[in-house]
């Protein structure tokens, strides 16, 4: 019986994949990469956003497919309430820079920046979409809310991009509302 247990708990693990992420509380990984807002192209800084107030990084497997265009233009529509509680919002994928530029026009609908997320960010992050063992050479779906003092405060992993925007938002809500009692 001890036997039937174990293989069943081994099975379970081999088919249902692991969580990859930072979690909730540890110190986000600084960085300065490239990025795109509005075509133009800029060095994102994640130190010199924080100064400004929160930050939602969302990591997204690859520009122009269907989950990744719907999430950028949820994340677009609600860009002003995310600024009205002080957030920056900055989608992360390992793109190269000419298709951030037009995916920052198109998808994002200029509203906010994407940048580039070289190797050493997704390892940092660990965010590398993995299947049967192998990296898939795209980053997971993940999305951090990383407070100013730059601990990361909210953790949503999940390739189904539909809740991203709604459940980052609360985030920011709930982080504003504690800074303000």
């Amino acid at each position: 019986m001890k036997t039937l247990t174990t293989l069943a708990a081994a099975l379970a693990l081999v088919t249902c994949p692991a969580s990859a992420s930072l979690p909730t509380g540890a110190k986000a990984p600084t960085f300065a990469t490239q990025a795109a807002k509005a075509g133009k192209p800029f060095r994102f800084d994640l130190a010199r956003a924080l100064k400004k107030g929160p930050v939602v990084l969302y990591f997204y497997p690859k520009a122009f497919t269907h989950g990744c265009t719907l999430e950028a233009h949820a994340f677009a529509e609600a860009s002003s309430e995310f600024a009205k509680y002080g957030a920056t919002i900055v989608g992360m994928s390992n793109d190269d820079i000419d298709t951030l530029r037009l995916f920052s026009t198109e998808a994002c609908r200029n509203k906010f920046a994407v940048g580039s997320a070289t190797p050493k960010i997704v390892s940092a992050y660990d965010v590398d979409l993995v299947r049967d063992g192998k990296s898939t050479g795209v980053t997971d779906r993940t999305s951090y809310v990383i407070d100013k003092s730059g601990r990361i405060v909210f953790v949503h992993s999940d390739l189904d991009y539909k809740d991203h925007v709604r459940l980052t938002l609360d985030a920011v809500k709930k982080l504003k509302a504690r800074r303000t009692s």
